[in-house]
């Protein structure tokens, strides 16, 4: 079963690769940017604003509890 997602991958192993490669980027951006400065540590709404951050390119559900 793979999870439904923005980009239309249909197999777990590519969409694992893709979901790799763009939280990945995400990240660099994330540390390179120093956003995380801007986010109190330790709180439930900045892990929804990094989920976010990582994974909005590649699932609707990014940052949301579910």
């Amino acid at each position: 079963m793979v999870i439904t997602n923005r980009l239309g991958i249909t197999d777990s192993p590519t969409l694992a690769r893709e979901e790799e490669r763009i939280s990945k980027k995400a990240a660099t951006t994330l540390f390179e940017k120093n956003l995380l400065n801007d986010m109190p540590s330790g709180t439930w709404t900045t892990l929804q604003k990094i989920h976010t951050i990582l994974f909005q390119d590649i699932y609707d559900f990014a940052g949301a509890l579910r």
